[in-house]
């Protein structure tokens, strides 16, 4: 199976898509203005402490403050919070942890009062982004992640992902771990450490141990609300937990993220980096690689599904509910069992690709095709479980009831991804009235005409709606052909989906848009001005 993460820049963040086989799977959008990012470490202010609910609230600069409930303080909590008092308060303070004495554990059944106070400044990390009205989720048991390894500071446990089933695997990456690591640091070994020699790990555990004393410096000299350690970009985290031989492509189309990508390829897989290409073409980069259209089909209530059926996706406050149909599925099984099968198995896959490209959190209820057979529903049941080993976020799988549900709870820790697909009409502008959309070629001319004859632009690209390209570019003797004869001057056309039927743009040889005044709003204009003076009169 090949991959290929599509990351495109805009002024709003980036884009990220990632593609199996040419199959969208994953879409993230990194927005520039988003400060909260899960992994980040703030120095925190208590501004509530709730007895009734055992949390608190944490201030961390947000517009709500943070939650943090008694059972994410950790067990050395109190540990932590000498540290952050010393790291504040003495010159001599150190990062490393081999010589400091930690101090008793907090009750696992205390209560919030009894170790919290208002006021009171502690070390926090981001567990679950802002959802809907709700504030970040905040935890006290620090973790930093590497490509191999997550380092967990006041801690000497050393654990296994439960991926790695080989029990003398298991026990190797112990034996390694242990007589490397740092004391008073555990560790969880992430499953592509598996196979993984010494040389790597060491590596990957010094580079997180040198974050930890980055942080320390930080902490220093930090005042409340303070960003203490960042998490990684969301596209340079997402290569950190899926880069592996499969890749075959990162298209990245902006120079400054480009070389933020390379620089950290180096570092993590120096032997991927080739595989790293700067998209320069005039083309926008998700329409070049087919994402704009699949965005536009499968972000919708309604999504398609190979063989004639579809699926109908609804959210509600408490869940999400998937319905499988069969729609115009041609009957080529024997009965009705077989082809309620076969549009079961195809719409599971279906469904955990949704949960992964929507990143649904929380609780998941599909509705099957009933099936009487214990044994078919158990077949549908393997196909989620196997389809779901590819998510990154921890779910938990229930069998198919006997009323044809399933119900899945997966791990939410960022808003869902939503993309509105329905469309304001272009020409009537949701108004229920239009004019003559026929009349866009004709402004298309008249623009195309200013902008060589009047203006003497050359090299300029033409992005209309695909309708309107075909109009100018097919047939043997076409519209785009003609204006070369006429002007002796080639105009690119090139389709954009983002566009409506009656919307246009030109780029110059620059690349960058050339405003166009449209003439039918100088129409509508004169157009007002005659009934303002039959008003007058």
């Amino acid at each position: 199976m090949s991959n290929e993460l599509i990351i495109n820049s805009t002024q709003d963040g980036e884009r990220i898509a990632l593609l199996q086989d040419k199959r969208l799977v994953e879409y993230h959008f990194e927005r520039n203005d988003t400060n909260y990012t899960v992994g980040d470490i703030f120095l925190g202010t208590v501004k509530k402490v709730m007895p009734g609910l055992n949390a608190a609230f944490i201030d961390i600069g947000y517009e709500k403050d943070a939650f943090l409930h008694y059972h994410d303080l950790g067990v050395n909590f109190r540990s932590l919070s000498k540290f952050v008092k010393v790291a504040q308060t003495q010159k001599n303070a150190t990062a490393r942890l081999g010589q400091y004495k930690f101090e008793p554990e907090i009750d696992k059944l205390g209560k919030i009062g009894e170790v919290l106070k208002k006021g009171q400044q502690m070390l926090v990390q981001i567990v679950k982004e802002p959802i809907s009205t709700k504030g970040p989720r905040l935890s006290c048991e620090l973790s930093l992640a590497g490509r191999y390894l997550v380092l967990v500071p006041f801690s000497n446990t050393v654990s296994v992902s439960k991926k790695i089933v080989s029990k003398d695997e298991r026990q190797r990456l112990k034996r390694l771990i242990m007589s490397i690591k740092p004391e008073n640091f555990g560790v969880i070994i992430r499953t592509v450490a598996e196979g993984r020699e010494v040389a790597e790990l060491d590596k990957d555990l010094r580079s997180m141990v040198a974050n930890w004393e980055e942080g320390f410096n930080v902490l220093r000299t930090a005042k409340e609300r303070d960003k203490i350690l960042g998490e990684l970009g969301r596209s340079s985290s997402i290569l950190r937990d899926i880069l592996n031989e499969s890749f075959d492509s990162i298209v990245v189309d902006n120079d400054r993220l480009y070389d933020e990508i390379k620089t950290y390829i180096e570092k993590i897989a120096p032997d991927k980096a080739r595989i790293l290409k700067n998209y320069s073409g005039r083309v926008k980069t998700f329409e070049q690689y087919g994402i704009e259209k699949q965005l536009k089909s499968l972000f919708g209530k309604t999504v398609s599904i190979p063989g004639g059926g579809y699926l109908v996706i609804e959210h509600t406050e408490a869940l999400h509910v998937i319905d499988v149909n069969s729609g115009n599925k041609s009957n080529t099984e024997t009965d009705q069992e077989a082809t309620a099968l076969n549009v079961n198995l195809t719409a599971a896959r279906e469904v955990v690709r949704q949960m992964r490209l929507r990143d649904l959190g929380g609780i998941i209820v599909t509705d099957f095709i009933d099936m009487k057979s214990a044994e078919n529903r158990q077949k549908v049941f393997d196909v989620v479980k196997e389809e779901m080993k590819r998510d990154r976020s921890k779910s938990t799988i229930l069998p198919i009831s006997k009323f044809g549900l399933m119900q899945i709870t997966r791990q939410r820790v960022r808003p869902e991804q939503n993309i509105v697909t329905g469309e304001v009409c272009p020409t009537c502008n949701g108004t229920g009235k239009i004019s003559a959309s026929i009349l866009v070629t004709d402004e298309i001319e008249n623009t195309i005409d200013d902008l060589l004859v009047n203006q003497n632009q050359k090299n300029i690209t033409l992005f209309v709606h695909p309708f309107l390209h075909a109009y100018y570019t097919k047939g043997l003797i076409s519209k785009q052909l003609k204006w070369f004869f006429h002007y002796y001057k080639w105009i690119s056309v090139m389709k954009d989906t983002s566009l409506g039927l009656t919307e246009y743009k030109v780029m110059d040889e620059r690349n960058e848009e050339i405003e166009v005044h449209s003439s039918a709003v100088e129409v509508n204009s004169v157009q007002d001005k005659f009934e303002a003076v039959d008003e007058v009169a």
